[in-house]
């Protein structure tokens, strides 16, 4: 559709414009031919808006020939030949107007407009032309945009499909370690490994169900890992404590199992060297425009340093990269005998 034809608003202004061409018109008319201003403005006035439809031609003409792949030649003949065609339908509208209005001013209507219609045909073909030029201008400004919208469209496909890659690499991670801590229960003490095995059903089972949601509340993220930890707790036994809380951000939203393998390598990196185990620790709080998250548990600082794949940190790392760029941040480091992570993020609550 013609951009013009798209808002009321936008045709206002165009119908706006060719009036005061229609008074220009009139002006002619009445300087040139003598008409009384009240008979020229009637005169010029529809002859201008009604050339302004004839005008609307000229977007599809641009359309049909770009300039990037039309040759100069072919764009400049075809303008000038419909630039004429339309100044002379416009001519012959004219006269047709001028002979209308004779009826009710037969004195000198007719013999004014013959006066002037040179200057009306030159006058519509140069504003066929301007016409034109600006339909061109709109065409590449309609694929510029068009362009930058495929690119933002590829953007966001390259970003979705970077999630849900980072998201499935979650699961075969997680996966090996539990199967791998039912393997050893299995002969140490069995109806221990039936229950992780239970528990764990229902853990994939929740996170199954998230489906393809981008973001869930930080009240049902901390609720799946609660269930995670129950999994935990059956190796650990009470080893192991959590405390979870959300704080004002309960119904923030965030990606879902964000915080899973920051809890698990609190598990796998912390409670696992301690004797004595300890307390893993999630709080949240929404300040202002902003949700902070911290995860902190207890570490032996004389536990032997052993290098790992980083899944965890450079999973959490590359999701919040993709989903708000240099908007969120994570922060991991050791203070005494607690390992903290602090996540940062811009806070989104549910929509209304």
């Amino acid at each position: 559709m013609y951009p013009l034809l798209a808002r009321r608003s936008h045709l206002a202004v165009y119908l706006l414009l060719w009036m005061l061409m229609g008074v220009l018109l009139a002006a002619a008319l009445a300087l040139q031919g003598g008409l009384p201003w009240t008979n020229a403005l009637a005169a010029g006035v529809p002859m201008a808006v009604g050339y302004s439809f004839i005008c609307l031609s000229a977007w599809y003409v641009a359309r049909s020939m770009p300039l990037a792949g039309t040759g100069m030649i072919r764009v400049v003949a075809t303008a000038l030949a419909a630039a004429t065609l339309s100044a002379a339908m416009w001519l012959v509208l004219g006269r047709g107007w001028m002979a209308l209005l004779a009826t009710r001013w037969p004195a000198h209507t007719t013999r004014t407009f013959a006066a002037i219609q040179t200057l009306v045909f030159g006058a519509g073909v140069l504003l066929y032309l301007l016409a034109l030029s600006v339909s061109y201008i709109l065409v590449v400004f309609e694929a510029s945009q068009d362009a930058q919208r495929r690119g933002l469209q590829g953007q966001v496909l390259a970003r979705e499909a970077e999630l849900r890659s980072l998201r499935a690499q979650i699961d075969p991670h997680f996966l090996f370690n539990s199967l791998h801590s039912i393997s050893a229960l299995t002969t140490a003490d069995p109806p221990s490994a039936r229950r992780m095995c239970l528990l764990l059903g229902d853990f994939l089972r929740q996170t199954v169900a998230l489906g393809g949601a981008d973001r869930i509340t930080l009240s049902r993220e901390l609720a799946l890992i609660e269930n995670f930890l129950a999994i935990e707790r059956v190796r650990f036994g009470e080893r192991l404590s959590i405390a979870l809380d959300a704080g004002n951000a309960g119904d923030c939203l965030v990606p879902p199992l964000l915080l899973q393998p920051l809890v698990e390598n609190a598990v796998t990196h912390g409670i696992a060297h301690m004797l004595e185990g300890g307390t893993i620790r999630v709080a949240a709080v929404r300040d202002g425009a902003w949700l902070k998250i911290v995860v902190d548990n207890p570490c032996d600082p004389d536990r032997p340093r052993r290098g790992g794949t980083g899944v965890g940190l450079a999973n959490v790392r590359a999701r919040l990269r993709a989903l708000h760029g240099a908007d969120a941040a994570l922060v991991a480091e050791e203070r005494g005998d607690r390992w903290y992570v602090e996540l940062t993020l811009p806070a989104a609550g549910e929509p209304a």
